[in-house]
């Protein structure tokens, strides 16, 4: 009895294991883009993006709205190929998703990265041509008072002496 029911538990294994391995080396055996990868993976207008992808060993080409076509480069020794683009100065903030079309096979990684703006000022304090007459008014007062305040100092200690 107990060997029938490890007899047949052996059995079973063997027809799962039969029928999942053709599925796996049809899997592995033909070669795929994947895995997109945008470092980093949130950047600023006009930065440098490094994209990776695996599964593109003559390389390929890589875009976005956010840059321009990009040429993806092999990377010695494996499958893997890898590009630099540069963010447009006037990407919209926001997720990115990005192509990828290598020997003829094409892959989207979507939100792939995001560009990250400006923030909104508003009418803060913020001036491009050097210093208001406000900000002179108020430097000069501060120094005023540091110099009086420095005065009384050293006369209530030149008076402390003589006692």
């Amino acid at each position: 009895m107990r060997r029938t029911r490890a007899l047949a538990a052996a059995a079973t294994a063997v027809a799962a294991l039969g029928l999942a391995a053709p599925a796996a080396v049809a899997r592995d055996g033909m070669p795929g883009l994947s895995n997109i990868v945008a470092m980093p993976s949130v950047i600023a207008r006009g930065g440098q993006l490094t994209i990776t992808v695996d599964g593109c060993p003559q390389g390929g080409t890589a875009t976005s709205d956010a840059f321009r076509p990009t040429t993806l480069t092999p990377v010695p020794g494996g499958s893997t190929a890898r590009g630099t683009a540069t963010v447009h100065h006037h990407a919209r903030p926001g997720a990115h998703s990005i192509t990828v079309n290598c020997g003829g096979m094409t892959l989207t990684k979507p939100n792939a990265f995001t560009v990250i703006g400006g923030v909104q000022g508003g009418l803060g304090g913020s001036s491009s041509t050097g210093a208001t007459p406000t900000d002179m008014a108020i430097g000069g007062g501060l120094i005023a008072l540091a110099v009086v305040g420095g005065g009384v100092f050293w006369m209530r200690r030149r008076s402390e002496k003589r006692v």
